[in-house]
């Protein structure tokens, strides 16, 4: 029997020994990728109850800045993995420090704004391409703040409706990487179909639909989930990067890709428990441990093996595979003292007229200018 908790343990040990409590940050992987690192780190504490690794948290959050303050640089989506972060440590913690850094990344991407397009975030503060993953991400954090300290619904609500009208989702209903030029009439520009495209999209609607008590948005989430498990997949359903094979050997972003895709549709298989999601997450964690793995428990790119060679982001990427077959077969384990998850949803009525009314007199208002890989 597959053990995936075992799996899971020795997963993140390997990826500790990245971590450079100096910086705060993980050796081999970049600015971004630390991010998500940490935030694997975390819910690998949620699903466990272990705080061995704990100490990275405070340690992240204060030596890291020092890289780029406020943990903000060019980059909207980098601000938005940072933000995330930063919410799981919250979570983890109950230390509002966390939520208020989150909540300061979140103002700076929401002045990325504009009208251009019709719409949406800008990829950088430069503003020459509005693309999928910084919109995908507002939405996401949108939610997440509303869950935990209200006053964020209008934007999520404002950016789902921009995204789901800008023709970033294909025919094959799979999100694109971005839209072309305003001079070439904001159109849906065939880029490739990235994994994480499609995770941070189904859990920002997760999380909307949790919000409003509306499953239209779940449903939405499935057929992009429906899609990408019958395109981004090769036999037996092991998921593939596009262009996997091309990866070039000092490319930090693909290899970070499929683990944010599972971590979110975890989530969409925690409101819509379906079997094809849950055999397609045991799968590809299976599959990365057998036939992907060196002697240091360290784990390749292509998850359907082999092993080619080892850093923080493929690790990471991996551990968020992990995690969620942990999560899908393990026991819920409490924290122990110091540790404690805060509750995940402040779920707002589910009234017609209590979600109009939090529409209209939201506390945020939308601001606006600029903001993937």
């Amino acid at each position: 029997m597959d053990d995936y908790r075992a799996w899971a343990g020795q997963a993140v040990d390997a990826l500790q020994r990245w971590y450079s409590p100096r910086t705060g940050l993980w050796k081999t992987a970049g600015w971004w990728n630390s991010a998500n690192a940490l935030t694997a780190v975390i819910q690998y504490s949620q699903r466990t109850g272990e705080s061995r690794y704990g100490y990275a948290v405070e340690r992240t959050f204060g030596r890291a800045r020092r890289v780029n303050p406020g943990f903000s640089n060019q980059y909207y989506d980098d601000d938005g993995w940072w933000a995330l972060a930063w919410i799981a440590a919250f979570d983890l913690t109950g230390e509002a420090k966390y939520l208020d850094q989150a909540r300061a990344l979140f103002a700076g991407m929401a002045a990325g704004w504009d009208d251009v397009c019709g719409g949406g975030l800008w990829w950088t503060r430069r503003k020459t391409y509005k693309n999928a993953i910084p919109n995908e991400l507002f939405l996401l954090i949108a939610g997440r703040l509303h869950q935990r300290a209200g006053g964020c619904l209008d934007w999520a609500l404002r950016e789902w409706q921009w995204f789901s009208a800008s023709g970033l989702i294909g025919p094959a209903g799979l999100v694109n990487d971005g839209l072309s030029p305003e001079t070439a009439g904001c159109v849906n520009n065939g880029g490739t179909t990235w994994t994480y495209n499609q995770g941070v999209i189904i859990g920002g609607l997760a999380v909307l639909s949790d919000i409003t008590g509306d499953d239209a948005y779940l449903d939405q989430a499935e057929s992009i989930a429906t899609a990408a498990l019958r395109d981004l997949t090769v036999p037996p359903g092991i998921l593939t990067e596009p262009g996997e094979g091309q990866t070039a050997r000092r490319d930090r972003d693909r290899p970070q890709f499929k683990g944010i895709f599972v971590r979110h549709l975890y989530e969409l298989h925690q409101h819509r428990p379906r079997p094809a999601y849950r055999d397609f997450i045991l799968a590809n964690a299976t599959s990365l441990w057998r036939n992907s793995r060196n002697r240091r428990n360290q784990v390749g790119l292509s998850w359907a093996g082999p092993f080619d060679r080892a850093d923080a982001t493929r690790q990471g990427s991996a551990l968020d595979a992990l995690n969620a077959a942990l999560g899908i077969t393990a026991t819920p384990t409490p924290l122990p003292p110091g540790l404690r998850v805060q509750d995940r949803t402040r779920r707002a009525s589910t009234s017609k007229a209590r979600i109009s009314a939090a529409a209209t007199s939201d506390r945020t208002s939308p601001a606006g200018k600029p903001g993937g890989v």
